[in-house]
């Protein structure tokens, strides 16, 4: 995946950055800074792009076994 590509998020991800990056253009910062801060805003939000459909999922690992 080359550098700056933004396949791996999913809608809901560039909406947010979309809406992200809409406020600090009303702020007053050009649309190139606007969109990096949006983007940077959604991965340390979010942990970078993340495929639909690929829900976290709970183990056990970190509970204690009690012994019978």
């Amino acid at each position: 995946m080359p550098q700056g590509d933004k396949s791996s998020y999913t809608d809901q991800q560039k909406l947010q950055a979309a809406h992200i990056e809409a406020g600090y253009e009303k702020k007053g910062l050009s649309t190139k800074t606007a969109e990096a801060r949006a983007w940077a805003t959604v991965n340390k939000l979010d942990g970078g792009g993340k495929k639909s459909g690929l829900g976290e999922r709970k183990t056990d690992r970190f509970t204690p076994k009690l012994r019978p």
